[in-house]
């Protein structure tokens, strides 16, 4: 029997078709990034917070390129992009997720114009990619609190010690 492809999938969109997809969702809208490599509470507690605070979320994903770039290990990403897409994209707080090859995601940012942005209570809001973009235009930026202390690198440290 043939099955079809799950409908999450749909929400996996290329960097260059963002831009037509954000078009049809509702506002407003919220952004969001990282590697989210191996996915953990700490994780679905952002995004489940993050995308309260719109009527849409759209998660940008770091290319594994990208994340080997930001030094977390030889071994990083644990999980391929395909593979950290359909787990993000199988969410339901997420609307789309799309990917960045550069270093920041500044162009993700530009393309979506989100009303909000996002990121994790680590990072405070002057150095978060996109806040004079974001805030120029009237949005929000918010740095969320973690409730719960995980980390995907913390997570792999005690793998490792088994």
């Amino acid at each position: 029997m043939n099955y079809p492809p799950p409908a999450f999938e749909a929400k996996i969109i290329a960097p260059a078709d963002l831009a037509a997809r954000i078009a049809e969702l509702p506002r407003p809208l919220v952004f969001t990034n990282g590697c989210f490599d191996i996915l953990h509470r700490g994780h679905v507690t952002l995004l489940g917070q993050a995308r309260a605070l719109g009527a849409a979320m759209v998660v940008a994903l770091n290319s594994d390129a990208s994340v080997r770039r930001l030094g977390k290990g030889d071994d990083r990403p644990v999980n391929a992009l395909a593979d950290r897409l359909a787990v993000i994209a199988a969410l339901e707080c997420v609307s789309l997720v799309t990917w960045f090859e550069e270093d920041t995601p500044i162009e993700r940012i530009t393309d979506c114009r989100p009303d909000v942005l996002v990121k994790g209570g680590d990072w405070p809001l002057e150095r978060i990619v996109g806040n004079a973009e974001v805030s120029g235009r009237g949005g929000r930026v918010v740095s969320i609190p973690f409730i719960h202390q995980k980390s995907t690198t913390a997570l792999l440290d005690k793998i490792r010690r088994l």
